[in-house]
């Protein structure tokens, strides 16, 4: 079923976004990852799940389940599962681990929320714990010019132009319960993130 969603998307894409992609060979093609990425006001998850070599399971907040139903059969149609923003969903971490922990990909957003302006936000734990938990690498993703898509598409102008980068993935070590374990690898994986970005992007990350 997912890829009957992005065969839509693949159908549709050269009327409305030219699409550049980057480092796809650096995603493991068997065993499961987390994938790191950057969250702006376009549709990045679309675009990632797109251009993923595999499946890519998200976290989705859990507003989208239980409402409509065609809205909740489409979104776990595409390999989303709930969470409770801001409460911190243990549940849902240990269900991205053990989707890991299966050779799943699961994609995260480790800003938590996106950002306004594109620029990079502090990174919250759930990734580098769950990294931990499961003992599988993180792979940060860029995402950059996709917030162009909802703001010049449907005004018929041009055609914008995204970028996505795949970087090299990191292998954590670790205790998913030490506070210094988790934070230290943190700023490891937004640091890598960050390093794909342009520098105007980098924001929070960009200093120094």
């Amino acid at each position: 079923m997912w890829r009957l969603l992005y065969m839509v998307v693949f159908l549709i894409r050269p009327f409305f976004v030219r699409i550049q992609v980057v480092g796809q060979e650096n995603v493991p093609l068997v065993g499961g990852c987390l994938y790191a990425i950057n969250h702006t006001m376009g549709p990045d998850y679309l675009l990632v799940g797109y251009t993923s070599p595999r499946q890519v399971y998200y976290m989705a907040k859990s507003e989208l389940f239980g409402g409509r139903r065609w809205l909740e059969q489409l979104v776990v149609a595409a390999g989303a599962f709930p969470v409770r923003r801001g409460q911190g969903d243990r549940e849902a971490l240990e269900r991205a681990a053990f989707l890991v922990r299966g050779g799943k990909v699961v994609g995260m957003f480790p800003e938590g929320t996106r950002s306004r302006n594109g620029r990079l936000m502090r990174g919250k734990t759930g990734v580098a714990r769950i990294a931990l938990l499961a003992g599988a690498p993180v792979v940060p993703v860029a995402v950059i010019g996709c917030e162009a898509i909802g703001r010049e598409v449907f005004t018929f102008k041009r055609r914008p132009g995204v970028r996505v980068c795949y970087g090299r993935p990191l292998l954590l070590e670790g205790d998913a319960e030490n506070v210094a374990d988790v934070e230290r690898w943190t700023t490891a994986v937004m640091g890598a993130l960050a390093a794909l970005l342009p520098e105007e992007r980098r924001g929070y990350y960009g200093e120094g």
